[in-house]
Protein backbone atom coordinates (compact mmCIF):
# COMPACT_ATOMS: atom_id res chain seq x y z
CA UNK A 1 0.00 0.00 0.00
CA UNK A 2 1.12 3.57 -0.53
CA UNK A 3 0.40 6.96 0.93
CA UNK A 4 -3.41 6.75 1.03
CA UNK A 5 -3.31 3.21 2.28
CA UNK A 6 -6.44 1.16 2.69
CA UNK A 7 -7.82 1.05 6.20
CA UNK A 8 -7.60 -2.38 7.83
CA UNK A 9 -11.11 -2.65 9.26
CA UNK A 10 -11.26 -6.42 9.34
CA UNK A 11 -8.74 -8.39 11.30
CA UNK A 12 -6.33 -11.09 10.37
CA UNK A 13 -7.03 -14.77 10.06
CA UNK A 14 -4.61 -17.25 11.66
CA UNK A 15 -1.60 -18.01 9.51
CA UNK A 16 -2.08 -21.73 10.09
CA UNK A 17 -4.77 -21.96 7.40
CA UNK A 18 -3.41 -20.09 4.39
CA UNK A 19 -5.05 -20.19 0.98
CA UNK A 20 -3.87 -19.26 -2.47
CA UNK A 21 -5.69 -16.64 -4.49
CA UNK A 22 -8.77 -18.21 -6.11
CA UNK A 23 -8.71 -19.14 -9.77
CA UNK A 24 -12.34 -18.20 -10.40
CA UNK A 25 -13.07 -15.72 -13.18
CA UNK A 26 -15.19 -12.59 -12.62
CA UNK A 27 -18.89 -13.27 -12.18
CA UNK A 28 -20.97 -12.66 -15.30
CA UNK A 29 -24.15 -11.84 -13.38
CA UNK A 30 -23.98 -8.26 -12.16
CA UNK A 31 -26.65 -8.89 -9.50
CA UNK A 32 -24.86 -11.91 -8.06
CA UNK A 33 -22.10 -11.63 -5.47
CA UNK A 34 -19.18 -13.96 -6.29
CA UNK A 35 -17.04 -15.61 -3.67
CA UNK A 36 -14.30 -13.22 -2.61
CA UNK A 37 -11.48 -13.40 -0.12
CA UNK A 38 -12.24 -11.64 3.16
CA UNK A 39 -10.89 -12.05 6.65
CA UNK A 40 -13.19 -12.66 9.62
CA UNK A 41 -14.18 -10.04 12.14
CA UNK A 42 -12.17 -10.27 15.34
CA UNK A 43 -8.53 -10.13 16.31
CA UNK A 44 -5.60 -12.52 16.30
CA UNK A 45 -4.66 -13.53 19.83
CA UNK A 46 -2.04 -14.32 20.90
CA UNK A 47 -0.01 -12.20 18.53
CA UNK A 48 1.90 -14.24 15.93
CA UNK A 49 5.38 -13.18 17.10
CA UNK A 50 8.55 -15.20 17.08
CA UNK A 51 12.20 -14.22 17.52
CA UNK A 52 15.09 -15.17 15.28
CA UNK A 53 18.56 -13.71 14.65
CA UNK A 54 17.94 -10.82 17.04
CA UNK A 55 14.76 -9.73 15.24
CA UNK A 56 11.10 -9.77 16.21
CA UNK A 57 9.16 -11.44 13.42
CA UNK A 58 5.50 -11.91 12.59
CA UNK A 59 4.23 -15.10 10.97
CA UNK A 60 2.51 -14.25 7.64
CA UNK A 61 -1.28 -13.98 7.79
CA UNK A 62 -4.25 -13.06 5.59
CA UNK A 63 -5.64 -9.56 5.93
CA UNK A 64 -8.26 -7.44 4.17
CA UNK A 65 -7.85 -3.72 3.57
CA UNK A 66 -10.83 -1.47 2.89
CA UNK A 67 -10.92 2.05 1.49
CA UNK A 68 -13.54 4.36 0.02
CA UNK A 69 -12.80 5.84 -3.38
CA UNK A 70 -10.72 9.01 -3.20
CA UNK A 71 -11.85 11.98 -5.23
CA UNK A 72 -8.76 11.72 -7.44
CA UNK A 73 -9.66 8.10 -8.25
CA UNK A 74 -13.05 8.83 -9.79
CA UNK A 75 -13.36 7.96 -13.46
CA UNK A 76 -10.02 6.12 -13.50
CA UNK A 77 -9.39 2.45 -14.17
CA UNK A 78 -8.89 0.34 -11.08
CA UNK A 79 -5.63 -1.09 -12.40
CA UNK A 80 -4.23 2.40 -13.07
CA UNK A 81 -4.99 3.48 -9.50
CA UNK A 82 -3.14 0.53 -8.02
CA UNK A 83 -0.23 0.97 -10.41
CA UNK A 84 0.18 4.64 -9.42
CA UNK A 85 -0.55 4.56 -5.70
CA UNK A 86 0.09 1.06 -4.36
CA UNK A 87 3.48 0.26 -5.77
CA UNK A 88 4.73 -2.35 -3.33
CA UNK A 89 3.54 -5.14 -5.67
CA UNK A 90 3.84 -5.74 -9.37
CA UNK A 91 1.31 -4.74 -11.98
CA UNK A 92 0.91 -8.42 -12.89
CA UNK A 93 -0.03 -9.25 -9.32
CA UNK A 94 -2.69 -6.54 -9.19
CA UNK A 95 -4.19 -7.60 -12.51
CA UNK A 96 -4.39 -11.21 -11.35
CA UNK A 97 -5.85 -10.18 -7.97
CA UNK A 98 -8.58 -8.13 -9.68
CA UNK A 99 -9.49 -10.98 -11.99
CA UNK A 100 -9.66 -13.58 -9.22
CA UNK A 101 -11.43 -11.73 -6.41
CA UNK A 102 -8.57 -10.73 -4.12
CA UNK A 103 -9.33 -7.12 -5.08
CA UNK A 104 -13.04 -6.31 -5.34
CA UNK A 105 -15.23 -3.22 -5.60
CA UNK A 106 -18.45 -3.10 -3.58
CA UNK A 107 -18.05 -6.80 -2.82
CA UNK A 108 -17.91 -7.81 -6.49
CA UNK A 109 -15.13 -8.98 -8.76
CA UNK A 110 -15.01 -6.28 -11.43
CA UNK A 111 -11.71 -6.74 -13.24
CA UNK A 112 -8.82 -4.34 -13.85
CA UNK A 113 -10.63 -2.05 -16.33
CA UNK A 114 -13.43 -1.11 -13.94
CA UNK A 115 -13.93 2.67 -13.76
CA UNK A 116 -14.03 3.77 -10.14
CA UNK A 117 -17.07 5.85 -9.17
CA UNK A 118 -18.05 8.04 -6.24
CA UNK A 119 -19.03 5.87 -3.28
CA UNK A 120 -17.13 2.77 -4.41
CA UNK A 121 -15.65 0.63 -1.64
CA UNK A 122 -12.43 -1.13 -2.63
CA UNK A 123 -11.36 -4.26 -0.73
CA UNK A 124 -7.98 -5.93 -1.05
CA UNK A 125 -7.19 -9.23 0.67
CA UNK A 126 -3.52 -10.08 0.88
CA UNK A 127 -1.24 -12.63 2.45
CA UNK A 128 0.54 -10.14 4.65
CA UNK A 129 4.28 -10.31 5.25
CA UNK A 130 5.33 -7.78 7.90
CA UNK A 131 8.96 -6.65 7.92
CA UNK A 132 10.96 -7.75 10.96
CA UNK A 133 11.95 -5.21 13.59
CA UNK A 134 14.61 -5.24 16.25
CA UNK A 135 14.19 -7.80 18.99
CA UNK A 136 15.30 -5.21 21.54
CA UNK A 137 12.72 -4.93 24.33
CA UNK A 138 10.58 -1.85 24.95
CA UNK A 139 12.03 -0.70 28.26
CA UNK A 140 9.92 1.19 30.79
CA UNK A 141 11.49 4.37 32.17
CA UNK A 142 8.57 5.32 34.40
CA UNK A 143 5.07 4.02 35.11
CA UNK A 144 2.23 5.22 37.31
CA UNK A 145 -1.55 4.88 37.36
CA UNK A 146 -2.01 7.16 34.34
CA UNK A 147 1.12 7.06 32.22
CA UNK A 148 3.90 4.80 30.93
CA UNK A 149 7.15 6.38 29.73
CA UNK A 150 9.06 3.98 27.47
CA UNK A 151 12.36 3.98 25.60
CA UNK A 152 11.24 3.10 22.06
CA UNK A 153 13.80 1.08 20.09
CA UNK A 154 14.82 2.41 16.71
CA UNK A 155 13.04 0.85 13.75
CA UNK A 156 9.77 0.09 15.56
CA UNK A 157 6.73 2.08 14.34
CA UNK A 158 4.43 3.47 17.01
CA UNK A 159 1.11 2.90 15.20
CA UNK A 160 0.02 0.33 12.62
CA UNK A 161 0.71 1.85 9.20
CA UNK A 162 1.86 0.70 5.78
CA UNK A 163 3.21 -2.84 5.97
CA UNK A 164 3.26 -2.83 9.77
CA UNK A 165 0.43 -3.94 12.05
CA UNK A 166 1.64 -6.28 14.79
CA UNK A 167 5.29 -5.21 14.62
CA UNK A 168 4.42 -1.85 16.16
CA UNK A 169 4.99 -0.47 19.63
CA UNK A 170 1.25 -0.32 20.38
CA UNK A 171 0.62 -3.94 19.43
CA UNK A 172 3.78 -5.18 21.16
CA UNK A 173 2.72 -3.49 24.40
CA UNK A 174 -0.77 -4.97 24.09
CA UNK A 175 0.77 -8.39 23.58
CA UNK A 176 2.94 -8.01 26.69
CA UNK A 177 0.23 -6.58 28.95
CA UNK A 178 -2.82 -8.50 27.81
CA UNK A 179 -5.59 -8.04 25.26
CA UNK A 180 -7.58 -5.74 27.54
CA UNK A 181 -4.76 -3.19 27.76
CA UNK A 182 -5.55 -0.09 25.69
CA UNK A 183 -2.50 2.15 25.13
CA UNK A 184 -2.88 5.80 24.04
CA UNK A 185 0.32 7.32 22.58
CA UNK A 186 0.52 11.02 23.47
CA UNK A 187 2.84 12.28 20.73
CA UNK A 188 4.57 11.26 17.51
CA UNK A 189 7.92 9.56 17.18
CA UNK A 190 8.99 8.40 13.73
CA UNK A 191 9.70 4.73 13.18
CA UNK A 192 13.46 5.10 12.86
CA UNK A 193 13.79 7.55 15.76
CA UNK A 194 14.50 5.98 19.14
CA UNK A 195 13.92 7.25 22.65
CA UNK A 196 11.27 8.58 24.99
CA UNK A 197 7.62 8.03 24.18
CA UNK A 198 4.66 8.71 26.49
CA UNK A 199 1.89 6.11 26.41
CA UNK A 200 -1.20 6.97 28.45
CA UNK A 201 -3.37 4.34 30.12
CA UNK A 202 -6.55 6.38 29.71
CA UNK A 203 -7.85 8.85 27.12
CA UNK A 204 -8.05 11.52 29.81
CA UNK A 205 -4.35 11.17 30.66
CA UNK A 206 -3.46 11.37 26.97
CA UNK A 207 -5.51 14.55 26.51
CA UNK A 208 -3.87 16.11 29.58
CA UNK A 209 -0.29 15.56 28.38
CA UNK A 210 -1.12 16.49 24.80
CA UNK A 211 -2.54 19.79 26.06
CA UNK A 212 0.71 20.45 27.95
CA UNK A 213 2.77 19.81 24.85
CA UNK A 214 0.59 22.11 22.74
CA UNK A 215 0.79 24.81 25.40
CA UNK A 216 4.61 24.72 25.15
CA UNK A 217 5.04 23.79 28.82
CA UNK A 218 6.96 20.61 27.98
CA UNK A 219 10.61 20.72 26.90
CA UNK A 220 12.03 18.08 24.57
CA UNK A 221 15.66 17.27 23.89
CA UNK A 222 17.06 15.05 21.16
CA UNK A 223 20.52 13.75 20.31
CA UNK A 224 21.74 13.57 16.72
CA UNK A 225 24.91 12.27 15.10
CA UNK A 226 25.75 14.71 12.31
CA UNK A 227 28.39 15.04 9.60
CA UNK A 228 31.44 17.18 10.32
CA UNK A 229 32.51 19.37 13.20
CA UNK A 230 29.49 21.26 14.48
CA UNK A 231 30.22 24.87 15.59
CA UNK A 232 30.85 25.74 19.24
CA UNK A 233 28.26 27.45 21.41
CA UNK A 234 24.50 27.41 21.29
CA UNK A 235 23.29 27.65 17.68
CA UNK A 236 19.72 28.85 17.18
CA UNK A 237 18.18 28.13 13.79
CA UNK A 238 14.84 29.85 13.23
CA UNK A 239 14.46 29.21 9.51
CA UNK A 240 10.85 28.61 8.39
CA UNK A 241 9.98 25.17 7.05
CA UNK A 242 7.77 24.47 4.05
CA UNK A 243 6.22 21.13 3.19
CA UNK A 244 6.82 20.88 -0.54
CA UNK A 245 5.11 17.50 -0.90
CA UNK A 246 2.33 16.65 1.57
CA UNK A 247 1.95 13.23 -0.01
CA UNK A 248 5.60 12.35 0.57
CA UNK A 249 6.08 14.29 3.79
CA UNK A 250 9.01 16.13 2.21
CA UNK A 251 10.08 19.40 3.83
CA UNK A 252 12.72 22.07 3.32
CA UNK A 253 13.73 25.50 4.59
CA UNK A 254 11.90 28.15 2.61
CA UNK A 255 11.24 31.82 3.34
CA UNK A 256 7.51 31.32 2.80
CA UNK A 257 7.27 28.31 5.11
CA UNK A 258 5.90 28.00 8.64
CA UNK A 259 7.90 29.42 11.52
CA UNK A 260 10.25 26.95 13.19
CA UNK A 261 12.97 27.24 15.79
CA UNK A 262 15.58 24.76 17.04
CA UNK A 263 18.49 25.22 19.46
CA UNK A 264 21.63 23.11 18.90
CA UNK A 265 24.75 22.56 20.99
CA UNK A 266 27.65 20.26 20.22
CA UNK A 267 28.20 17.59 22.85
CA UNK A 268 31.25 15.96 21.25
CA UNK A 269 33.27 15.86 18.05
CA UNK A 270 35.13 12.78 16.80
CA UNK A 271 37.62 13.42 13.94
CA UNK A 272 38.02 10.80 11.20
CA UNK A 273 41.16 9.34 12.77
CA UNK A 274 39.23 8.36 15.93
CA UNK A 275 37.19 5.70 14.14
CA UNK A 276 38.07 2.41 15.77
CA UNK A 277 39.53 -0.52 13.86
CA UNK A 278 36.48 -2.72 14.33
CA UNK A 279 34.19 -0.12 12.79
CA UNK A 280 36.55 0.46 9.88
CA UNK A 281 36.92 -3.29 9.31
CA UNK A 282 33.21 -4.06 9.44
CA UNK A 283 32.07 -5.66 6.16
CA UNK A 284 29.84 -3.33 4.16
CA UNK A 285 27.08 -4.34 1.81
CA UNK A 286 26.96 -3.02 -1.74
CA UNK A 287 24.03 -0.83 -0.76
CA UNK A 288 25.90 0.63 2.20
CA UNK A 289 28.90 1.39 0.00
CA UNK A 290 26.58 3.09 -2.50
CA UNK A 291 24.99 4.96 0.38
CA UNK A 292 28.38 6.28 1.50
CA UNK A 293 29.20 7.19 -2.09
CA UNK A 294 26.22 9.56 -2.05
CA UNK A 295 27.62 11.09 1.14
CA UNK A 296 31.39 11.21 0.48
CA UNK A 297 32.10 13.62 3.33
CA UNK A 298 31.40 10.97 5.96
CA UNK A 299 34.91 9.51 5.91
CA UNK A 300 36.62 12.87 5.52
CA UNK A 301 35.06 15.02 8.19
CA UNK A 302 34.38 12.85 11.20
CA UNK A 303 31.16 13.44 13.07
CA UNK A 304 29.62 15.36 15.95
CA UNK A 305 27.08 14.42 18.60
CA UNK A 306 24.68 17.34 18.86
CA UNK A 307 22.04 18.21 21.43
CA UNK A 308 18.81 19.45 19.86
CA UNK A 309 16.04 21.46 21.53
CA UNK A 310 13.06 21.89 19.15
CA UNK A 311 10.85 24.80 20.19
CA UNK A 312 8.26 24.17 17.50
CA UNK A 313 6.93 20.91 16.13
CA UNK A 314 7.24 20.95 12.35
CA UNK A 315 7.55 17.65 10.50
CA UNK A 316 11.22 16.63 10.21
CA UNK A 317 12.18 19.94 11.86
CA UNK A 318 15.45 18.79 13.43
CA UNK A 319 16.52 16.95 10.28
CA UNK A 320 15.70 19.92 8.04
CA UNK A 321 17.41 22.50 10.26
CA UNK A 322 20.54 20.34 10.60
CA UNK A 323 20.63 20.02 6.83
CA UNK A 324 20.27 23.78 6.40
CA UNK A 325 23.16 24.61 8.74
CA UNK A 326 25.40 22.22 6.80
CA UNK A 327 25.53 19.28 9.22
CA UNK A 328 22.89 16.72 8.22
CA UNK A 329 22.32 13.57 10.24
CA UNK A 330 24.99 11.21 8.91
CA UNK A 331 22.75 8.31 7.93
CA UNK A 332 19.71 10.36 6.89
CA UNK A 333 18.76 8.82 3.52
CA UNK A 334 16.76 11.87 2.45
CA UNK A 335 18.21 15.08 3.88
CA UNK A 336 21.82 13.89 3.55
CA UNK A 337 21.39 12.54 0.03
CA UNK A 338 23.30 14.33 -2.72
CA UNK A 339 21.22 12.57 -5.36
CA UNK A 340 18.26 14.61 -4.13
CA UNK A 341 19.82 17.89 -2.95
CA UNK A 342 23.03 18.22 -4.92
CA UNK A 343 26.56 18.56 -3.61
CA UNK A 344 25.70 21.25 -1.03
CA UNK A 345 22.67 19.36 0.32
CA UNK A 346 20.42 22.41 0.49
CA UNK A 347 22.73 24.23 2.90
CA UNK A 348 21.70 27.91 3.16
CA UNK A 349 19.34 27.50 0.21
CA UNK A 350 16.24 29.09 1.75
CA UNK A 351 15.45 30.93 -1.49
CA UNK A 352 15.63 27.71 -3.55
CA UNK A 353 18.33 29.21 -5.77
CA UNK A 354 20.43 26.06 -5.97
CA UNK A 355 17.52 23.61 -5.91
CA UNK A 356 13.98 24.53 -6.88
CA UNK A 357 11.13 22.50 -5.45
CA UNK A 358 10.56 21.14 -8.95
CA UNK A 359 14.21 20.03 -9.16
CA UNK A 360 13.95 18.09 -5.92
CA UNK A 361 10.64 16.46 -6.79
CA UNK A 362 11.94 15.53 -10.24
CA UNK A 363 14.97 13.81 -8.71
CA UNK A 364 12.74 11.98 -6.27
CA UNK A 365 10.53 10.83 -9.12
CA UNK A 366 13.57 9.49 -10.95
CA UNK A 367 14.67 7.75 -7.78
CA UNK A 368 11.16 6.38 -7.47
CA UNK A 369 11.51 4.67 -10.81
CA UNK A 370 14.94 3.31 -9.84
CA UNK A 371 14.62 2.43 -6.16
CA UNK A 372 11.27 3.94 -5.08
CA UNK A 373 12.57 7.11 -3.51
CA UNK A 374 14.08 5.31 -0.57
CA UNK A 375 14.06 7.92 2.09
CA UNK A 376 10.71 9.57 1.73
CA UNK A 377 9.27 6.30 2.95
CA UNK A 378 10.64 7.25 6.37
CA UNK A 379 7.50 9.37 6.64
CA UNK A 380 5.12 7.34 8.82
CA UNK A 381 2.13 7.73 6.51
CA UNK A 382 3.84 6.05 3.56
CA UNK A 383 4.07 2.39 2.79
CA UNK A 384 7.51 1.35 3.90
CA UNK A 385 8.97 0.80 0.48
CA UNK A 386 12.40 1.67 1.85
CA UNK A 387 12.22 -1.39 4.05
CA UNK A 388 11.07 -3.58 1.21
CA UNK A 389 13.19 -2.45 -1.72
CA UNK A 390 16.37 -1.19 -0.14
CA UNK A 391 16.86 -2.36 3.42
CA UNK A 392 15.79 -5.84 2.36
CA UNK A 393 17.20 -7.72 -0.61
CA UNK A 394 15.39 -10.29 -2.69
CA UNK A 395 16.31 -13.74 -1.43
CA UNK A 396 15.36 -15.39 -4.71
CA UNK A 397 12.58 -17.33 -3.00
CA UNK A 398 8.81 -16.98 -3.29
CA UNK A 399 6.14 -17.40 -0.63
CA UNK A 400 4.51 -20.80 -1.16
CA UNK A 401 1.12 -19.31 -0.30
CA UNK A 402 0.93 -16.10 -2.35
CA UNK A 403 4.02 -16.23 -4.60
CA UNK A 404 5.24 -12.92 -3.15
CA UNK A 405 9.04 -12.50 -3.43
CA UNK A 406 10.70 -13.04 -0.07
CA UNK A 407 13.39 -10.72 1.26
CA UNK A 408 16.48 -11.11 3.35
CA UNK A 409 16.74 -9.40 6.70
CA UNK A 410 17.69 -5.71 6.87
CA UNK A 411 21.04 -4.80 8.36
CA UNK A 412 21.35 -2.92 11.63
CA UNK A 413 22.43 0.31 9.90
CA UNK A 414 19.30 0.11 7.75
CA UNK A 415 16.93 -0.04 10.70
CA UNK A 416 17.83 3.22 12.38
CA UNK A 417 18.23 6.96 12.01
CA UNK A 418 20.82 8.61 14.24
CA UNK A 419 18.25 10.75 16.00
CA UNK A 420 17.22 9.95 19.58
CA UNK A 421 14.53 11.41 21.84
CA UNK A 422 16.65 11.88 24.95
CA UNK A 423 14.59 13.88 27.42
CA UNK A 424 11.12 15.23 28.20
CA UNK A 425 10.57 17.55 31.13
CA UNK A 426 7.92 19.83 32.54
CA UNK A 427 9.02 23.48 32.22
CA UNK A 428 7.80 24.10 35.76
CA UNK A 429 9.95 21.31 37.17
CA UNK A 430 7.10 18.95 38.09
CA UNK A 431 8.66 15.98 36.29
CA UNK A 432 11.57 15.02 34.05
CA UNK A 433 12.42 11.77 32.25
CA UNK A 434 15.68 10.91 30.50
CA UNK A 435 16.52 7.89 28.36
CA UNK A 436 19.99 6.33 28.06
CA UNK A 437 22.30 7.56 25.31
CA UNK A 438 22.19 5.23 22.29
CA UNK A 439 25.32 3.31 21.30
CA UNK A 440 25.96 5.50 18.24
CA UNK A 441 26.21 8.59 20.49
CA UNK A 442 28.83 7.09 22.81
CA UNK A 443 32.56 7.65 22.16
CA UNK A 444 34.35 5.11 19.94
CA UNK A 445 36.31 2.38 21.69
CA UNK A 446 39.46 3.72 23.33
CA UNK A 447 38.44 7.37 22.87
CA UNK A 448 37.48 9.71 25.69
CA UNK A 449 34.14 11.41 25.33
CA UNK A 450 30.88 12.15 27.15
CA UNK A 451 28.72 9.20 28.16
CA UNK A 452 25.91 11.26 29.64
CA UNK A 453 24.24 14.61 29.00
CA UNK A 454 23.82 17.44 31.48
CA UNK A 455 20.73 19.51 32.15
CA UNK A 456 18.85 21.73 29.74
CA UNK A 457 19.91 25.02 31.31
CA UNK A 458 22.41 25.95 28.59
CA UNK A 459 20.02 25.21 25.76
CA UNK A 460 17.06 26.88 27.42
CA UNK A 461 19.24 29.93 28.12
CA UNK A 462 19.61 30.48 24.38
CA UNK A 463 15.91 31.31 24.02
CA UNK A 464 13.69 33.78 25.88
CA UNK A 465 11.76 32.37 28.81
CA UNK A 466 10.43 35.67 30.07
CA UNK A 467 7.71 35.68 27.41
CA UNK A 468 6.42 32.12 26.85
CA UNK A 469 3.89 33.51 24.36
CA UNK A 470 6.79 34.32 22.06
CA UNK A 471 7.14 30.61 21.38
CA UNK A 472 3.39 30.03 21.15
CA UNK A 473 3.19 32.90 18.65
CA UNK A 474 6.62 33.23 16.98
CA UNK A 475 5.48 36.30 15.04
CA UNK A 476 5.60 38.23 18.33
CA UNK A 477 9.25 37.41 18.94
CA UNK A 478 11.59 40.35 18.17
CA UNK A 479 14.66 39.75 16.03
CA UNK A 480 17.08 40.70 18.83
CA UNK A 481 15.46 38.36 21.33
CA UNK A 482 18.66 36.42 22.00
CA UNK A 483 20.32 39.09 24.12
CA UNK A 484 23.62 40.87 23.69
CA UNK A 485 25.89 38.29 22.08
CA UNK A 486 25.43 35.85 24.93
CA UNK A 487 24.83 33.07 22.41
CA UNK A 488 25.26 32.48 18.73
CA UNK A 489 22.14 34.06 17.27
CA UNK A 490 19.87 32.95 14.48
CA UNK A 491 21.91 30.81 12.11
CA UNK A 492 22.67 32.49 8.80
CA UNK A 493 26.31 31.44 8.49
CA UNK A 494 28.14 29.30 5.94
CA UNK A 495 27.99 25.55 5.69
CA UNK A 496 30.15 23.22 7.73
CA UNK A 497 32.49 24.81 10.23
CA UNK A 498 35.31 22.28 10.00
Amino acid sequence: MASDQMAPTSAAAPAAEPAKLPDAQPSEASNELPEVLTTPTGDMWPRPYFFEDGLRRVAPYHFTYHTWAKQRWRGRKLIDIFEDEFRDRTLEYYRYAMETGAIVVNGKTVGPDHLVKNGDLVNHTIHRHEPPVTGEPIRVIHEDDEMIVVNKPSGVPVHPAGRYKYNTLIEIMKSERGEHFLPYPCHRLDRLTSGILFVAKTPQAAVKLTAQIRAHTVRKEYLARVAGKFPDGEIVCDQPILQISPRLGLNRVRANGKSARTVFKRLAYYPPDTLNDSEAAEPKSAERLADEERRPWIKKEGYSIVRCLPLTGRTHQIRVHLQFVGHPIENDPLYANQRVWGINLGCNDSDAVENTDEDIMSRLERMGKQDIADAVAYHDELVDLYQKRRAEKLSGELCDVCDTPLYTDPGEHELSLWLHSLRYEDAGGAWSYTSPMPAWALPPDGINGPTEVGGLEELVGAVPEADPAAEADPERAPENMYGENKHNSIYHGPGRAD
